[in-house]
């Protein structure tokens, strides 16, 4: 009996599972999908859950039923590579595997900085998000939420937050000179005009040098802030960050074409855990995933793969609250509600295939 095993029930590592279902697997195949959650999360919508624009189940969508998949809910404490086995956080549980599918994701990076993982919310796991939107809800009027980070997820949750609680004190700390700075100037400058219309302080050339459970200190001067909200920066999960495999500056892992590990190709590695010349995206994944799926295939069948073709990306979109927003959309830049429409429809393809 062969077992093969996912960790990771995200956009990409579903991509695999679906992506192998549709075909005649071995029938000494036996496939596990380890996931903390007993439920696939949208990741790319949590920024509505920590504002509580979005109820959780908006959120969440069953994993696939297959008789042929078996599915453990359970956290990951290591991943002995050597040993090719899974350890739980009960010791004396372990999961041999013949190969494995690694698409743990990410975890914030706090840069070192004092006070920032202690004393800031988070929205890069379904119960930090949950957890960030229990805070800001029970704000009084007129408390102050302070958003670290002028990236895409920074963006959302301040416009999300801005739009659910009007009577709210927001601030937007970014560290260079525009928000947005993978994005182009056009979609730069009608976030920048919409957060002055709708009266969230964006404070550009950030420096934070600490947090407090109260405030946060940014180039010398301290605000005093009710809830700071972490979007400055992620990594990949720390059970990456220990594999003993090359990986680049950013402690993602190095593979080959076949996004194998070259000192073990019975594991493969996506999302945000593999090293790409991509900014990490659920569409990147997503592709990751499909093309992992087809080479898993003929492993599986005992043919030789072929190698998986250029990966192109569509573009992508964010949110300015629920009927406005932006993107990149095959290279050309929309600003308005069109990409928000877009946007709409990319989840709901997303929580029905």
């Amino acid at each position: 009996m062969k077992r093969l095993v996912i960790l990771g029930g995200g956009y990409g590592g579903i991509k695999v599972l679906n992506g192998i279902l549709n075909y005649q697997l071995p029938e000494d195949l036996q496939i596990i999908v380890v996931d903390r959650n007993p439920f696939r999360s949208l990741k790319t919508e949590f920024y509505a859950i920590a504002a509580s624009t979005s109820a959780e189940t908006d959120v969440r969508v069953a994993f696939p039923d297959d008789e042929r998949v078996t599915y453990l809910f359970r956290e990951i404490t290591k991943i002995d590579t050597e040993k090719q086995q899974i350890q739980f956080k009960e010791e004396e549980d372990i999961l041999p595997f013949d190969y494995l599918i690694i698409g743990l994701g990410c975890e914030d990076s706090y840069h070192g900085i004092p006070g920032a993982k202690e004393y800031t919310e988070s929205v890069q796991t379904f119960a930090k998000a949950r957890q960030a939107g229990l805070a800001v809800s029970n704000l009084k009027a007129y408390g102050k939420v302070s958003i670290v980070g002028a990236g895409l997820s920074g963006i959302e949750v301040a416009s999300e937050i801005r739009e659910s609680r009007p009577d709210l004190n927001i601030r937007l700390l970014d560290r260079g000179p525009t928000v947005l700075k993978a994005f182009d100037s056009k979609i730069q400058e009608y976030v920048e005009k919409w957060f002055v219309a709708n009266n969230v302080d964006v404070i550009h050339h950030s420096n934070v040098e600490y947090v407090e459970k109260d405030g946060v200190c940014n180039n010398g001067v301290c605000y005093l802030n009710d809830v700071t909200i972490w979007t400055a920066g992620v990594q990949p999960n720390y059970l990456i960050r220990e594999l003993p495999f090359k990986k680049d500056r950013h402690q993602k892992i190095i593979t080959n074409a076949y996004y194998q590990v070259p000192e073990q190709p019975n594991i493969y590695v996506l999302g945000d855990c593999v090293s790409s010349e991509h900014s990490p995206s659920a569409q990147l994944a997503m592709q990751q995933g499909e093309q992992i799926a087809e080479i898993l295939l003929s492993v599986l069948h005992d043919k030789q793969p072929k190698k998986p073709k250029e990966i192109k990306l569509k573009g992508t979109l964010g949110s300015l609250g629920k009927s406005d927003g932006f993107g990149n959309m095959m290279k050309y830049p929309m600003i308005g509600f069109l990409p928000r429409l877009a946007k709409s429809g990319v989840l709901w393809l997303s929580k029905r295939h």
